[in-house]
């Protein structure tokens, strides 16, 4: 056994083959490996970013590949030692940070370069997701993200049912475009309403008209969504219970907008969506019908409250309050 096989089995990793091309290291990295260092273990250094452990792990992970070298030995329970590597990167990333903070002093501000947003369905298509995106481009320009649009210098990841909360929880986002209701552990600021539509097949027989009530829907059988959503959540936009008490009757279950569509089609089950559903997803076999006394539903920017005083979230929120009052 040689001595770089030995070290992968006492660390249980894989060394890096050799820098990640064209990938340098973010700062939001460097200060977390920094923050590793200071604590010298994985659970506490989580705790001081507000991530979670296996979040905080993927990315020191990441920038171990985007340098080519293993930084973090891991011991029992979490702890960490230093590696020759680290040792070296200590003074860099100390000085990239300490250069990066007088160049945002110079700007008057102190955001981090890079923001990352994600987006349940189509909601970073729609008009007011577009409008906050370019206020928030327009006050802070060198604000990037490392896969962009290139008028917006913003990444959009899509999220499922699942992850558009999971994703705000563990810090894998900064914030996203959602739809309410959502868990009191997060934040938004109100971007736009709209009417909610019913989708259904197109051969069921009330396809035939423009407009259902809840009541007209009262036997057919909804589409469901994993146990990890929040069940308060599904159970607002199915409206269950109905007006007259009676619970809604379940389904397939689906975690993402085109799981939900293709069971309606080939199901035979119904869903209520936003009305902007029309022109986001039409499809071959479904039809979508205005529901005639359903609440509206209600678009937000959302992040997590235990994140929103930081300077990233702070100058999100100026963005898209502007924004909405734009729209408005």
């Amino acid at each position: 056994m040689t001595p770089a096989q030995g070290g992968e089995r006492r660390t249980g990793r894989r060394r890096p083959a050799g820098p990640a091309p064209g990938r340098d290291p973010t700062f939001h990295q460097l200060r977390l490996f920094l923050l590793l260092v200071q604590e010298q273990h994985f659970g506490r250094a989580a705790a001081r970013a507000y991530l979670t452990q296996p979040a905080f792990s993927k990315q020191i992970r990441a920038l171990e590949s985007r340098l080519g070298a293993v930084l973090a030995e891991r011991g029992g329970s979490g702890r960490f030692r230093l590696t020759a590597a680290d040792r070296g990167l200590v003074p860099c990333a100390e000085a990239a940070l300490e250069a990066r903070a007088r160049m945002g002093a110079l700007r008057g501000q102190d955001l981090p370069h890079r923001i990352r947003l994600g987006a349940v369905g189509g909601e970073a298509t729609m008009p007011y997701a577009q409008s906050v995106l370019r206020v928030l481009h327009a006050r802070h320009p060198a604000l990037e993200a490392e896969v962009r649009d290139p008028a917006l210098e913003a990444e959009v990841r899509g999220v499922d049912f699942v992850e558009q909360i999971e994703a705000l929880r563990d810090g894998t986002l900064d914030a996203a475009f959602l739809r309410l209701p959502l868990p009191a552990e997060l934040d938004w600021v109100v971007l736009a309403r709209e009417p909610r539509v019913v989708c259904l097949p197109a051969d069921d027989p009330l396809a035939a008209r423009s407009a259902v009530s809840l009541a007209d829907l009262a036997h057919h059988t909804v589409a469901d969504v994993p146990p990890q959503v929040p069940r308060a959540w599904w159970d607002h936009w199915t409206v269950n219970p109905r007006p007259d008490g009676t619970r809604v009757r379940y389904g397939v279950t689906v975690s993402d907008i085109e799981a939900l569509l293709f069971a309606v089609v080939h199901q035979h089950v119904i869903a209520f969506v936003p009305a902007a559903a029309r022109t986001l997803y039409p499809r071959p076999g479904l039809t979508y019908l205005d529901l005639s006394d359903a609440p509206p539903s209600i678009a937000v920017l959302a992040w997590p409250t235990a994140r929103r005083g930081t300077p990233l979230l702070t100058a999100l929120r100026a963005a898209a309050v502007a924004a909405a009052a734009e729209n408005t």
